[in-house]
């Protein structure tokens, strides 16, 4: 998918797309796509602002260090948001689910 911002167009994958519904398009400050696991949009708020950081994990047959430096990524950009705003994880972590019975609390 091509994104156009007016001044640079960006080629994303459908994992980081963002829909906006019209009535708040105006509330939103800024759209970053830090990688092609990782993106976010920040939502004015009245009091506050809030981000929504979309992420798109790897799967657990990838490597370790593909792994590590994914959450790190994920890390830095967490630390790099004020402490105040609200914000909320949101997309595929590429879970795997169990059947054993010591999962049947968590499911």
């Amino acid at each position: 998918m091509i994104f156009s911002t007016g001044k640079e167009m960006k080629i994303i994958n459908w994992e980081q797309v963002f829909f906006v519904h019209r009535r708040i398009v105006s509330a939103v400050k800024r759209v970053e796509f830090v990688s092609d696991r990782l993106s976010y949009i920040v939502l004015r708020g009245r009091w506050r602002n809030t981000i929504l950081v979309n992420v798109h994990a790897p799967s657990e047959e990838k490597c370790d260090e593909s792994k590590d430096s994914f959450y790190e990524e994920l890390e830095q950009v967490f630390d790099h948001f004020p402490k105040y705003h609200i914000k909320m994880l949101l997309g595929d972590f590429n879970a795997k689910v169990e059947r054993d019975n010591i999962f049947k609390p968590t499911i």
